[in-house]
C-alpha cells in the first residue's frame, strides 16, 4: 500500500499528525503497536489526571467535619476509582479511533520496522509513503539498583495499574510525575516519602513557587528528602527498608515502606525500528532534528518524546501540526519554546511558561517582576482556594511580557490567558486595564499585571 504520510506512533502526537495530514489533503497512514493513544490518553496523563480528581473530591470530603459531619469511610473501595480511570482512559481512546477513521485515515495495527527510508514492514506487510513520521513515544526510565517488577518496585505504569492502596510508599524523583502521585496516594491515606538527589523538590520549577507546593506537602505529612541519595534497601516481609544517605552531612536514615515508586523521568523508544539501516541520526536513544522536524534523511521526521525538547503530551502534538505543515508546504512553521506551558497537577498546581527568574538572571536580562498573592483575589478566600501565587515577568523597557509561573488552585487553566497575551505581543497594561469577572481566579493575574504597572489595586 502507498501513501503520502505514514506515521509510525499513535500517541498525542502521532494520531494528532495523522489526522492533520489526512486533513491537508494527504493519503495518510497511522501504524500503532499498542492501544490507539498512546501512553497520555492509557497509562499517563488521562488516567493520572482522573485519578487526581478524584483525590481532590476524597479530600474534600474531609470538610465535612468542620459541620458536624461525620464520614464513615468503612465502605471505602480504591478499586472502584481506579476503574474510573481506566474508563476515562477507554473512552478517549476509543474517541481517537473515531477521530482517525472520520478523517479517512488508516490505522495499521503492529510494530513498523523500517525496510529502507520509504517502507516499514508491519506483520509480514509492507507499506511505502514519500514521507514517514516517527513518533513512537517514550517509556519510564529504569535505574540500575530498582528494576521494575509492576508490583513493589513500580514505574509510573505500574503506580497506575494498581487496584489496592498501599500503607506506605517510598517515591524516588520529585519531578511531576513524582509529585502528582505523592499528591493522589497521600489523598487516599497512604503514607508517601519523598527522595530527590538535588537540593529541593521540583528543581527545574520556579524555587519561590515550589516552597509554597512544598508547605503543603509539609501540612500533609508527605516527607521530602533532598539532596538524598539512595545506598542499599533490602526486603523484609511486605516491607521494603531503603538507607538514604544526606549528601551534605552524610547521615544515613532508613525509611520503611510497602512500595518504592521509580520517578526517575523517561527515555525515548527508538530501538528497535531499524533507524541504524536507514541512517537516522540519534543521540542518547534520541532522534537528531532540525527545526522543522525533519531527521538527516530526507522524507523522514520525528516528533514528541523522541526528540529534544519537552517531553510533554502538548508538546507532542504540536510538533506533529508543525511537521505535517512542513511536510505540505515546505521547511516553514516551527515552535516557539518560550510558549510552551508547563502544568503540573498538584494541590496547589503549579503552571509556568518563558523566562524563568534564574534564567533572567543567568541571561543578565534587565526584567521586572510582579507578585501577587492568592489571597488577594475574593474568589480564593470565598472557594477556601487561597494558598498560591502570580508571578509574571517583564523587560524593564519595553513591558514585553518574558514568562510567568502560577502556584495555586486552577493554575493550569488561568496560565493560557498570560500565554495568549505574549503570544500576540500584548503589554501588561492591556490585561491589567481589561474588565474581568468578579470574583474570579482570573483577577488574580489581572492583579499581577497592574503590579507590573506600577498600580495593583488589592494588596
Amino acid at each position: 500500500m502507498n501513501y503520502d504520510v505514514i506515521v509510525i506512533g499513535a500517541g498525542p502526537g502521532g494520531y494528532v499528525a495523522a489526522i492533520r495530514a489526512s486533513q491537508l489533503g494527504m493519503k495518510t497512514a497511522v501504524i500503532e503497536k499498542e492501544k490507539l493513544g498512546g501512553v497520555c490518553l492509557n497509562i499517563g496523563c488521562i488516567p493520572s489526571k482522573a485519578l487526581i480528581q478524584k483525590a481532590n473530591e476524597f479530600t474534600d470530603i474531609k470538610k465535612f467535619k468542620e459541620f458536624g459531619i461525620n464520614i464513615d469511610y468503612s465502605g471505602f473501595n480504591y478499586e472502584k476509582i481506579w476503574e474510573k480511570s481506566r474508563k476515562a482512559a477507554e473512552k478517549l481512546s476509543e474517541g481517537v479511533k473515531y477521530l482517525l477513521t472520520k478523517n479517512k485515515v488508516d490505522i495499521i495495527s503492529g510494530y513498523a520496522q523500517f525496510t529502507d527510508k520509504n517502507t516499514v514492514s508491519v506483520n509480514g506487510e509492507k507499506y511505502t509513503a514519500k514521507n514517514i513520521i516517527i513518533a513512537t513515544g517514550s517509556r519510564p526510565r529504569e535505574i540500575d539498583m530498582f528494576k521494575f517488577d509492576e508490583e513493589n518496585i513500580l514505574s509510573s505504569t505500574g503506580v497506575l495499574m494498581m487496584k489496592k492502596i498501599p500503607e506506605s510508599i517510598i517515591i524516588v524523583g520529585s519531578g511531576a510525575i513524582g509529585t502528582e502521585f505523592a499528591h493522589i496516594l497521600n489523598a487516599f491515606g497512604t503514607k508517601v516519602y519523598i527522595t530527590e538527589v538535588m537540593d529541593r523538590i521540583l528543581p527545574s520549577e520556579d524555587e519561590e513557587s515550589v516552597k509554597i507546593l512544598k508547605e503543603s506537602f509539609r501540612k500533609r505529612d508527605i516527607e521530602m528528602m533532598t539532596s538524598a541519595e539512595i545506598t542499599e534497601y533490602k526486603k523484609e516481609g511486605k516491607n521494603y527498608y531503603v538507607s538514604i544517605k544526606n549528601k551534605k552531612d552524610e547521615s544515613i536514615k532508613t525509611i520503611q515502606a510497602e512500595k518504592i515508586l521509580i520517578a526517575a523521568g523517561r527515555i525515548p523508544n527508538t530501538e528497535g525500528i531499524n533507524l541504524e539501516k536507514i541512517g537516522v541520526e540519534t543521540e542518547k536513544g534520541y532522534i537528531k532534528t532540525d527545526k522543522y522536524y525533519r531527521t538527516n534523511i530526507s522524507g523522514i521526521y520525528a516528533i514528541g518524546d523522541i526528540v529534544r525538547t519537552p517531553q510533554l503530551a502538548h508538546v507532542a502534538s504540536k510538533e506533529g501540526e508543525i511537521a505535517v505543515l512542513n511536510i505540505k508546504n515546505g521547511p516553514k512553521n516551527t515552535l516557539d519554546n518560550m510558549l510552551i506551558p508547563s502544568a503540573i497537577y498538584c494541590e496547589p498546581e503549579i503552571a509556568s511558561f518563558g523566562m524563568t527568574e534564574k534564567m533572567l538572571r543567568e541571561n543578565k536580562r534587565d526584567y521586572i517582576k510582579s507578585d501577587f498573592p492568592y489571597y488577594g483575589a475574593g474568589k480564593t478566600v470565598a472557594t477556601e482556594k487561597s494558598e498560591g501565587n502570580v508571578k509574571i515577568f517583564a523587560d524593564r523597557k519595553t513591558h514585553e511580557i518574558l514568562g510567568a509561573v502560577i502556584v495555586g488552585y486552577n493554575a493550569t487553566e488561568i496560565i493560557h490567558e498570560i500565554i495568549l497575551a505574549a503570544k500576540a505581543e500584548l503589554l501588561p497594561e492591556d490585561i491589567a486595564e481589561m474588565i474581568h469577572a468578579h470574583p474570579t481566579v482570573s483577577e488574580a493575574v489581572m492583579e499581577a499585571m497592574r503590579g507590573l504597572e506600577g498600580w495593583a489595586v488589592h494588596i
